[in-house]
């Protein structure tokens, strides 16, 4: 052995103790790699088989390549395949999927892409891409447990899959072992619920609402309505964003924020295997400090979440403001933009929340607020800008005013598609609007949104109740409690397409970063649909916050067994994740 891999060796002992893990994980592939013996032992201790995970498409694949093994999954028939490849909800139940494809592919050093493309002419073989090749279908606490813990003794490079579309690939891992907990279902009610371990003297009760952290926001909204009572969740085209996962962990907006505020502000409870495999529950009483770190510290990092309770509302009727209206020109694309945000100030701050796609070409806008029964709120918030956009348009302009009885009604009107929001490659790239520069300058915010090639959607999912909030209160990036909206762009590119492609559609996105940027003054972006190519995550992600929430990190998991793109103390692994810098 030479001599300066024998220092090397001596200097980590020295500067890690017994905390001291190989510099590297190991992979799927290598000799380091568990025996089929191991895998046998682990299998005996779970409650379902293991999983090999594969691409969506390979069943289009297993006559030319009849050793692919079939799938346990859904259907083996391609044109099934073909006709659910966008379809959400069937993704998030099949353990190779991913929500956006390009998160199943990787790019090899020498510029070609391992991947199991759905379009069979392409020519190119089916492989495994960034899709772990085995996993536990965790189903329990002690299923959880077993992973974790043969995770660790074997020095793998663990994935955490839950459900629903995640934007840093966190979910995926070529040659890892994943941890699928998308199958853990459970919900309960609970009318008179109270925080384990909160003293007699703070014994407040809450009508609440735990989910296992497969639960999907879809599942979760009629399980409530069901009770009588309405929840701040997630919102997305089939609904199959999870209740318990990356959502709630990354902050958690939704269109009702500005009424009831983020996710994070309405999560009473979580429980959570940790690294050393211990079960716990993390609340204001409990593990405090890391009950702080869970909510906005990022999912994939600082345990599994088995389950997540939240407190919920009285339902409620809701009303929605719709409005469409086409541009003649870019000058009367930035008179209406600017026009909107300096509303946008005033409509959060009541409470109205929603989504809006903005471009010189075209604005949409779709705005809803819960306890309204009536329409005329509504007009009196909405009917001064309507009008200002119909007479600048010269009459390109249609709106329209909804009552709904629930929340689940409208939410089951607008959003019960389950395709076209998922199946492609995509890449995001976000940043939130500070009220401040809403109301202080809407003509440059406007300025800033339109100057990105293609449009931007801004999310009014900030303001109001979300402001609220003390910033120091939640792990969340404190930029949160500035702003009014997230403001997102995307790029994407076709199946197949050659590296080149893609780091064209990356510079492309870089360069909207940079006008984003713009917006703000501390780079603040929403993690859960965030670009993988800041050029300082820590900032934009996780503020003042990081320092604090990687000394909770190092307290709960000690060797880094839980690591993820752009997350907390990712910085100190490669670009891959596979080796300690």
């Amino acid at each position: 052995m030479a001599f300066s891999h024998v220092l090397s060796v001596l200097v980590s002992l020295f500067l890690w103790g017994d905390r001291v893990q190989p510099h590297c994980r190991c992979l799927y592939g290598q000799d380091c790699w568990p025996s089929k013996n191991a895998f046998a032992s682990l299998s005996i201790q779970l409650t379902r088989p293991l999983l090999y995970p594969q691409p969506p498409a390979s069943r289009c694949y297993v006559e030319a390549q009849p050793l692919l093994q079939k799938s346990a999954f859904g259907t083996d028939n391609c044109s099934d395949i073909i006709h659910q490849y966008t379809n959400g909800t069937w993704r998030a139940d099949e353990p190779g999927a991913m929500q956006n494809t390009n998160f199943e592919t990787f790019l090899l050093s020498n510029g070609t892409i391992e991947a199991c493309y759905l379009d069979v002419t392409l020519g190119s073989p089916c492989l495994q891409g960034s899709i772990p090749p085995v996993g536990v279908d965790a189903r329990t606490v002690t299923d959880i447990q077993a992973a974790i813990n043969f995770a660790k003794r074997s020095n793998l490079r663990l994935v955490v899959k839950n459900t629903g579309h995640d934007y840093l690939g966190r979910s995926a891992g070529r040659g890892g072992f994943m941890v699928w907990t998308h199958n853990l279902k459970d919900k309960t009610f609970n009318s008179s619920f109270i925080p384990d371990g909160a003293p007699s003297s703070e014994r407040v009760t809450y009508d609440a609402v735990t989910f296992g952290s497969g639960v999907q926001w879809h599942e979760a909204y009629t399980f409530v309505h069901q009770h009588g009572r309405s929840i701040v969740g997630g919102i997305s085209l089939g609904g199959s964003v999870g209740s318990a996962g990356g959502w709630i962990m990354g902050g958690g907006h939704s269109a009702l924020s500005p009424s009831l505020g983020l996710g994070v502000d309405n999560v009473l409870q979580f429980t959570i295997v940790l690294a050393n495999g211990t079960y716990i529950t993390a609340n204001a009483y409990q593990h405090s400090n890391l009950f702080w770190a869970l909510r906005g510290g990022g999912g994939g990092t600082y345990g599994i979440v088995v389950s997540v309770t939240y407190q919920t509302h009285p339902s409620s009727p809701l009303t929605m403001s719709l409005m469409v209206a086409n541009f003649t020109s870019p000058l009367v694309a930035q008179r209406v933009a600017t026009e909107f945000v300096k509303l946008h100030a005033m409509v959060s701050d009541a409470g109205w929340g929603g989504y809006t796609s903005v471009s010189n070409t075209n604005f949409q806008m779709l705005f809803v607020k819960p306890n309204i029964s009536s329409v005329e709120d509504a007009n009196l918030k909405f009917r001064r800008f309507i009008e200002f956009a119909r007479n600048a348009t010269e009459g390109q302009v249609q709106n329209v005013y909804r009552t709904y009885s629930t929340f689940l009604d409208w939410y089951d009107a607008i959003f019960t598609s389950q395709v076209g929001q998922v199946g492609s490659q995509v890449e995001i790239t976000s940043r939130l609007l500070p009220r401040d520069l809403a109301v202080h300058d809407p003509a440059k915010a406007a300025k800033l949104m339109l100057s990105v090639n293609g449009g931007v959607i801004t999310n009014s999912v900030a303001g109001g109740a979300v402001s609220h909030i003390d910033p120091s209160s939640t792990g969340l990036n404190p930029s949160w409690r500035r702003a009014i909206a997230e403001v997102y762009s995307i790029e994407s590119w076709p199946e197949g397409s050659s590296e080149d492609t893609i780091i064209r559609a990356r510079n492309r996105l870089k360069s909207k970063t940079d006008i984003l940027d713009k917006l703000t003054t501390d780079s603040g972006a929403y993690l859960n649909e965030a670009s993988l190519h800041e050029r300082d995550f820590k900032k934009s992600f996780f503020g003042s916050h990081y320092a604090r929430l990687k000394d909770i990190k190092e307290i709960y998991d000690p060797t880094s067994l839980f690591v993820v793109a752009s997350g907390i103390g990712s910085d100190d692994w490669d670009g891959a994740l596979e080796c300690r810098l």
